[in-house]
């Protein structure tokens, strides 16, 4: 049993004591979405200091993530990205909508039944802008992938799934996008979420996830311009889809495995530099088509009107 300090039954407790877990809660619910994005930013950010000051990042800490670049990164990133927006977005969500919100969040991320053709468009297309994107920029076809990757192409996907598809979308996309679509109408509102998704990872170009410590400004740059325009694409699936978030999720991961798995097999002479250039350009042509075709609505909702 746990001591207590006596209490005087006559002084009863300060009123700033009694209603501070009011104040904090009204708070939230009052501004879910500043809530949501400074949790998330900060939860993430403090998250990955120990792997930003080791030796994978600025080498202030004497210290390696073992394993390679590739589990390293999974031991450095992943655990930031968890704590960040998914944690974020069910705290608030549970703060401000208890337990029907937590139902809706549930709903939309189990919501599969969208029809195979939706999915079979989202495998093939995004290997397909991609690998069409980098040779343009290559200026020559793509060799084929090895019989490995091939192999090895699902299984990957399916990994990036619950790692960067579920650390991340159920906060940007779930939890951000229809409070932000009804409240500032879906232009707005995929911007924002654009540029926010991408500052989010902005601390680790400052590590060997970014080609970092030493890596020339345009990068980060060329980074956020690209979750910007990607962005665009990603609000379309999503309301085209009713708010499918495995489609959305395997979207935004079917462009990570592209290219960690396929891409420097199928252009092995170009730096690795170009793969971003060719997501850049592949969301950039994609983003204008879409806001052309839907006139900039992207099958959004109407923007709710102020009482």
């Amino acid at each position: 049993m746990t001591a207590h300090a006596p209490v005087s039954p006559g002084i009863p407790p300060s009123p700033r004591a009694a209603h501070r877990p009011g104040r904090l809660r009204g708070s939230i619910r009052r501004r879910p979405l500043t809530w949501f994005f400074a949790l998330a930013y900060g939860l993430s950010w403090v998250a990955w200091t120990p792997y930003i000051l080791s030796r994978n990042g600025i080498g202030v800490w004497d210290f390696t993530f073992p394993g390679g670049q590739g589990a390293s990164q999974l031991l450095g990133v992943l655990p930031g990205a968890y704590l960040g927006p998914i944690t974020s977005a069910l705290l608030v969500t549970g703060v401000t909508e208890g337990r029907a919100g937590l139902r809706t969040w549930r709903a939309r991320m189990t919501r599969f039944g969208v029809g195979w053709r939706w999915y079979l468009v989202v495998l093939l297309a995004v290997p397909g802008a991609l690998a069409l994107a980098s040779a343009v920029l290559a200026a020559r076809a793509p060799d084929v992938p090895s019989a490995a990757i091939l192999a090895a192409y699902l299984p990957a996907l399916l990994a990036q799934l619950v790692t960067t598809g579920l650390a991340e979308e159920p906060g940007w996309r779930e939890f951000a996008m229809p409070r932000m679509q009804s409240r500032y109408g879906t232009l707005t509102a995929t911007f924002t979420v654009g540029v926010l998704w991408g500052v989010w990872h902005l601390p680790l170009f400052l590590t060997e996830w970014g080609g970092g410590p030493d890596v020339a400004w345009i990068e980060p740059v060329q980074f956020v311009a690209t979750t910007i325009a990607f962005s665009v694409v990603m609000t379309w699936v999503f309301n085209k889809s009713g708010e499918s978030m495995p489609l959305v999720m395997l979207l935004h991961c079917g462009v990570n495995n592209y290219v960690s798995m396929a891409w420097s097999d199928m252009y092995p002479s170009l730096p690795d530099r170009y793969a971003s250039h060719a997501f850049l350009l592949a969301s950039a042509v994609a983003a204008l088509v879409l806001l052309v075709a839907t006139r900039g609505r992207l099958a959004g909702p109407p923007r709710r009107k102020a009482p």
